[in-house]
């Protein structure tokens, strides 16, 4: 399985994409190249409310202090976009994740305005819960 690229790379691979089409499969793609959760991860407190999928996304801090995410949904677009979601997040501590907003690199990246409705607002639910689950950690 490929790792996830990083922030810089995301956004390079993602404008290289000719059309909506490609950035889509691109997306896609990155929702595969996520590690599977195990079926003990998908349960209720795992489930992120205000999505149209199903989306679990599991928050754990390692001993350095930094924050590993792992998620998963039953739609692939949905479980893309939490890989775009988690890429931003990478290599931060719980602190940088509270701090941090992800909503310039969507607009770099014009993710809002090429997803439906549905799906930006189970976006925006997946970042309020990353950054409400970093701040209760902090």
């Amino acid at each position: 399985m490929a790792a996830l690229p990083d922030k810089e790379k995301l956004l390079r691979n993602f404008n290289r994409c000719a059309n909506w089409e490609e950035k889509y499969l691109y997306i896609i793609e990155l929702g595969q190249r996520m590690p599977a959760l195990s079926e003990d991860e998908h349960r209720p407190e795992n489930s992120i409310q205000g999505c149209q999928s199903q989306v679990w996304i599991v928050m754990r801090q390692n001993e350095a202090g930094v924050i590993e995410l792992t998620g998963d949904s039953d739609a692939a677009i949905v479980k893309g976009l939490i890989a775009v979601v988690f890429i931003l997040y990478q290599q931060m501590s719980a602190q940088d994740i509270a701090a941090f907003d992800v909503r310039p690199w969507f607009e770099q990246m014009a993710l809002a305005q090429h997803l439906t409705p549905s799906r930006s607002q189970g976006l925006e639910a997946m970042i309020r819960a990353i950054r409400s689950k970093a701040a209760n950690i902090s």
